[in-house]
Protein backbone atom coordinates (compact mmCIF):
# COMPACT_ATOMS: atom_id res chain seq x y z
CA UNK A 1 0.00 0.00 0.00
CA UNK A 2 1.26 3.45 -0.67
CA UNK A 3 0.42 6.60 0.72
CA UNK A 4 -0.15 10.37 -1.02
CA UNK A 5 1.72 12.61 0.89
CA UNK A 6 1.37 16.07 -1.41
CA UNK A 7 2.12 17.31 -4.51
CA UNK A 8 4.04 14.25 -6.54
CA UNK A 9 5.15 12.56 -3.55
CA UNK A 10 3.99 9.18 -2.84
CA UNK A 11 5.89 6.43 -0.11
CA UNK A 12 5.06 3.05 0.83
CA UNK A 13 3.07 2.95 4.22
CA UNK A 14 5.29 0.11 5.56
CA UNK A 15 8.43 2.33 5.53
CA UNK A 16 6.54 4.65 7.95
CA UNK A 17 7.84 5.12 11.02
CA UNK A 18 5.34 7.67 12.54
CA UNK A 19 2.89 10.66 11.10
CA UNK A 20 3.52 13.68 13.35
CA UNK A 21 1.73 16.93 13.68
CA UNK A 22 4.10 19.90 13.33
CA UNK A 23 2.24 22.15 15.87
CA UNK A 24 1.73 19.55 18.37
CA UNK A 25 5.02 17.93 18.62
CA UNK A 26 7.53 20.65 17.78
CA UNK A 27 6.84 22.47 20.84
CA UNK A 28 9.02 19.72 22.49
CA UNK A 29 13.10 20.66 22.27
CA UNK A 30 13.13 17.01 21.49
CA UNK A 31 11.23 16.88 18.36
CA UNK A 32 13.43 20.77 17.16
CA UNK A 33 16.67 18.67 18.01
CA UNK A 34 15.85 15.74 15.81
CA UNK A 35 14.36 17.43 12.88
CA UNK A 36 17.18 20.19 12.76
CA UNK A 37 19.52 16.98 12.98
CA UNK A 38 17.35 15.25 10.29
CA UNK A 39 17.54 18.54 8.07
CA UNK A 40 21.86 18.82 8.77
CA UNK A 41 22.38 15.18 7.42
CA UNK A 42 20.09 15.52 4.06
CA UNK A 43 16.63 13.24 5.54
CA UNK A 44 14.45 16.18 5.19
CA UNK A 45 12.49 15.92 2.26
CA UNK A 46 9.91 18.67 1.52
CA UNK A 47 7.04 17.65 -0.11
CA UNK A 48 5.21 21.09 -0.93
CA UNK A 49 6.50 24.83 -1.01
CA UNK A 50 2.75 25.16 1.05
CA UNK A 51 2.75 25.80 4.60
CA UNK A 52 3.76 23.16 6.62
CA UNK A 53 1.22 21.13 8.60
CA UNK A 54 2.69 17.65 9.60
CA UNK A 55 5.90 15.33 9.13
CA UNK A 56 6.27 12.07 8.25
CA UNK A 57 9.46 9.52 9.56
CA UNK A 58 9.70 6.75 7.94
CA UNK A 59 12.82 4.46 7.08
CA UNK A 60 13.95 2.95 3.36
CA UNK A 61 16.66 1.07 2.58
CA UNK A 62 18.18 1.68 5.71
CA UNK A 63 18.15 5.53 5.62
CA UNK A 64 15.79 7.78 7.58
CA UNK A 65 13.85 10.34 5.82
CA UNK A 66 12.08 12.89 7.23
CA UNK A 67 8.85 13.98 4.88
CA UNK A 68 7.63 17.39 5.28
CA UNK A 69 3.87 18.07 4.05
CA UNK A 70 1.12 20.14 3.65
CA UNK A 71 -1.20 17.57 4.20
CA UNK A 72 -2.79 17.40 7.75
CA UNK A 73 -1.24 14.60 10.26
CA UNK A 74 -5.31 13.29 10.89
CA UNK A 75 -5.54 13.20 7.14
CA UNK A 76 -2.47 11.23 6.43
CA UNK A 77 -3.46 8.76 9.03
CA UNK A 78 -6.76 8.35 7.57
CA UNK A 79 -5.70 7.44 4.44
CA UNK A 80 -3.65 4.41 5.69
CA UNK A 81 -6.82 3.24 7.43
CA UNK A 82 -8.59 3.22 4.34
Amino acid sequence: MYLHLGEKTVIRADSIIGIFDLDNTTVSKNTRNFLKQAQNNGEVINVSFELPKSFIVCKENNETKVYISQMAATTLYKRIKN
